[in-house]
């Protein structure tokens, strides 16, 4: 039994590796000189035709403005691009944008309409007032 309690002892543990030494910098060797590069016939690119990016069918298709929308931007049907851009310019136009936290439109008698009686509405929450305004 004895040889048996030897046999299921675990292992000693191995001594930690010893780490190597660090190497000390290769000598640099002095560099041949190099003649002149031979000059090359230039490489002609094959042309490459840029795709131009087309803009999403859904965001050009022409919507019918409510009548408080329309009081800003006009009654003529217009992309939501468009929108967007017309109401910035009117915006901008009034000075409605906050001047503390330029984030921020101050809505006058229009706007407010537009923006379902809100007093001030951030640009990003503005663009989804908008939209329910448009068919």
């Amino acid at each position: 039994m004895a040889t048996a309690k030897k046999a299921a002892k675990k292992p000693a543990k191995k001594p930690a590796a010893k780490k190597p030494a660090a190497k000390k910098p290769a000598a640099k060797k002095a560099t041949a000189k190099k003649s002149a590069p031979k000059k090359s016939a230039p490489k002609k690119a094959a042309p490459k035709k840029a795709a131009k990016r087309k803009p999403n069918a859904a965001f050009m298709k022409a919507m019918t403005p409510s009548t408080q929308l329309s009081a800003v931007i006009g009654s003529t049907p217009m992309p939501r691009t468009e929108v967007t851009k017309k109401i910035w310019d009117y915006i901008k136009k009034n000075r409605l944008q906050d001047s503390v936290n330029r984030r921020l439109i101050n809505a006058d008698d229009k706007l407010k309409a537009v923006f379902g009686g809100k007093g001030k509405v951030s640009m990003f929450e503005m663009t989804k007032l908008v939209s329910n305004h448009l068919k």
